[in-house]
């Protein structure tokens, strides 16, 4: 099985940017952990601050890719991601770091929950566990 992970803006800074709300990890740190815990699949890692990078990187994947989607701001902001991953044939988890639910008012809505196949948030960095287990086991 083949997992494309995607972050948004500024998940480029984890492990130096807001330690207490988003640990003290990088992603490059992060990501060979995650693929050696689950070496039955092809792990990849994308970041980008810039929506159209971001939506670039959605359309080119081939169909049976599987996408762990982090939109950051952008979760909140961009129907043209949404309109790209309704447009999409890969199936899209919606993962958080943070409990959105829990923080500015603004963090509530995300306008790509809807068109994804599930949202994960809240558990840290183990969000991303959580989205590649259910891939795997669906």
């Amino acid at each position: 099985m083949r997992i494309l992970i995607v972050n948004g803006p500024n998940l480029n800074l984890l492990g130096k940017r807001e330690p207490s709300v988003y640990g003290n990890l990088s992603m490059e740190e992060f990501i060979p952990k995650l693929q050696e815990k689950f070496s039955d699949a092809e792990i990849s890692y994308f970041q980008s601050n810039v929506e159209g990078e971001l939506i670039n990187k959605l359309q080119e994947q081939e169909s049976e890719v599987e996408v762990v989607l982090n939109a950051g701001g952008y979760t909140h902001t961009s129907v043209a991601l949404r309109d790209c991953i309704s447009a999409i044939p890969n199936r899209v988890v919606e993962v958080h770091i943070s409990n959105i639910s829990k923080r500015e008012p603004f963090r509530h809505e995300s306008l790509i929950s809807p068109v994804c196949e599930g949202c994960i948030f809240g558990f840290g960095l183990q969000s991303y566990e959580l989205a590649v287990q259910y891939f795997l086991n669906v």
